[in-house]
């Protein structure tokens, strides 16, 4: 079976007991791991896909407690390393009252950042896939470890995907962010990428014509989530779309982690996926993908409100 490797950061979500109220006003927290590749990984596992983490946590009890949750969650962290050179990454995070968030990041800079490519080895096969977000692309050794992770998954013939999953203020300044994501969006095979996202990325207002812009380089897919609306798979031969699943709404954190998880997932169950794919099923993906971000928003947290098949598959 296929290995999905996810690439990046991984960290402490602090997530507020309160809801509905500003960061500054929260009074109590409690902490979650996170972090979006880590989160892709172990939506993976948690749907019975073989899926690896490959980043650097500090060697502190946080960084224990994210291997040790990534552990549980049926996750190869053999390539996670740690370090005393920095500490794990921290966020805080408020919950508004409809279950959208806001952060603050604390990684100045954090362990995560300190991955560099001569700690990258050919660890790929055909048919693997490599995921990886932006958060980690910013000017730093992480961002050449990512760019030698890419090389090598892709001579080896595995699949890259990417989810740029924006955070500006990570970023010192947006236009920055957004030439990098620029920089990456060619070495992909598959690009997921959010309603909110799309205009800051394109700079296009029109919705089409943003879309075509994405097919640069190697990019074959891009699939664009909406939300509660559902989610449009295009490919340049084909267009599907899967409507969104009416819950009731209480965290949104991690739900775009479980939805790329799960495409990941059911692609690394599909022999010869370039093949085989067809409107049939990515509508089929879509629907399972939707199904899967769906349940997630109805539980607090990102890696514990995570599905499994049989949750899936019941919904």
């Amino acid at each position: 079976m296929p290995t999905v490797f996810t690439m990046g950061e991984a960290l402490i979500d602090f997530i507020p007991h309160q809801v509905g109220v500003e960061l500054m006003e929260v009074e109590s927290f409690r902490k979650a791991a996170g972090g979006a590749p880590a989160n892709v990984a172990c939506a993976v596992s948690r749907l019975g896909g073989d899926s690896a983490f490959i980043g650097k946590l500090g060697a502190d009890a946080f960084g224990d407690f994210l291997i040790q949750t990534m552990q549980n969650a049926g996750v190869d962290t053999s390539r996670v390393l740690q370090t005393s050179e920095a500490n794990t990454a921290l966020a805080f995070v408020s919950l508004k009252a409809d279950g959208n968030r806001d952060f603050s990041f604390y990684r100045s800079p954090s362990a995560d950042m300190l991955l560099n490519k001569n700690e990258i080895k050919a660890w790929f096969r055909e048919q693997d896939i490599l995921h990886f977000c932006s958060v980690d692309l910013i000017e730093a050794p992480v961002k050449y470890a990512h760019l030698k992770a890419i090389f090598l998954a892709k001579e080896a013939g595995a699949l890259i995907s990417f989810d740029p999953n924006v955070r500006l203020p990570l970023w010192d300044n947006a236009e920055n962010c957004r030439q990098t994501i620029h920089e990456f969006l060619p070495l992909c095979h598959i690009v997921k990428i959010s309603d909110e996202e799309l205009d800051f990325i394109t700079s296009l207002q029109d919705e089409a014509e943003a879309i075509a812009s994405l097919f640069v380089g190697d990019v074959e897919h891009v699939i664009y989530t909406r939300g509660a609306n559902g989610a449009v798979w295009y490919t340049r031969g084909f267009e599907v779309s899967e409507p969104g699943v009416k819950v009731n709404v209480i965290d949104t954190t991690g739900a775009g982690d479980a939805f790329i998880g799960a495409i990941l997932y059911q692609i690394s169950q599909l022999d010869n996926f370039n093949r085989r794919i067809n409107p049939a099923i990515a509508s089929e993906m879509l629907a399972f993908a939707n199904k899967a971000a769906a349940i997630t928003t109805t539980r607090a947290g990102a890696i514990p409100g995570l599905p499994t098949l049989t949750e899936v598959k019941s919904t």
